[in-house]
């Protein structure tokens, strides 16, 4: 999924984000889904716990074009192991309006992403759930970051394929290079297992220094959002990490 062209093998190589659907119920929002993904210029359809996909059936009814590759070259992955390989960003109609909970808030819109994501080169996943609940307040704790498509606030909830064709509209600037000039990559961020040892300093320091345990799983998720939308690059993590141990490990005040 890169351009060899014009990538010089001693510069970073820009990732174009994963799209993974979570638990879909229908065949033909999956083809729906792999079509805007053709539309939009993206390859990499991942698939948590997919209905079957007759090739007679609606996902390759719905899908065009993407019935030659997107869609029988998806792949199937469980939702432990996306969020364990990939920077995740949960897709959800439904946020928080502050940061009392920092499950679904705070959160970036589509646009916010397509100003952001071209500078990143790192493997990321656009990540989208079920028709009628879309993703679990559990699933989106484990989520990086939140993306939210701006809609009126009386109905905000979209079809599951009109949001992934919303939102593969708007980061179309990073596939669609002929259209608009694409930035300089500028960070490189750091590897998911990386920031999950950085995750798991934290919840030790938070041990160390007796945060209140009712208080300590949302502190977490809170940090994960801090983290997620901060885009570390590898450096900035070691460095973090450093501290976090000096932090961790401090001798004990006499």
């Amino acid at each position: 999924m890169t351009d060899e062209s014009s990538s010089p093998t001693d510069e970073p190589v820009r990732t174009l984000p994963a799209v993974a659907v979570v638990d879909a119920q229908s065949p033909g929002n999956i083809g729906t889904i792999a079509r805007a993904m053709k539309n939009f210029g993206f390859n990499d359809l991942l698939l948590v716990d997919p209905p079957a996909l007759d090739p007679d059936g609606e996902a390759y009814g719905f899908a065009g074009h993407a019935r030659e590759d997107i869609l029988p070259n998806a792949t199937e992955i469980s939702f432990t192991e996306l969020v364990d390989t990939y920077h995740t960003i949960g897709c959800t109609a439904v946020t928080n309006e502050d940061d009392n909970s920092h499950v679904r808030f705070p959160y970036s819109t589509p646009a916010d992403l397509a100003d952001r994501l071209p500078t990143v080169a790192a493997s990321t996943a656009l990540v989208f759930g079920r028709e009628r609940v879309g993703l679990t307040n559990e699933e989106l704790a484990r989520i990086d970051e939140i993306c939210s498509i701006p809609a009126n606030a009386e109905y905000p909830v979209l079809n599951l394929g009109q949001a992934a064709t919303i939102t593969l509209y708007e980061l179309r600037r990073l596939t669609l290079s002929d259209e608009t000039q694409l930035p300089a990559i500028e960070r490189v961020r750091a590897p998911e297992q990386t920031i999950d040892r950085l995750y798991d300093q934290w919840a030790a320091l938070l041990e160390e220094i007796n945060h209140p345990e009712e208080k300590q799983e949302k502190t977490m998720r809170m940090l994960r959002r801090v983290f997620g939308r901060a885009d570390l690059t590898e450096r900035e993590v070691n460095t973090l990490l450093g501290l976090l141990r000096r932090a961790t490990e401090r001798p004990e005040e006499k």
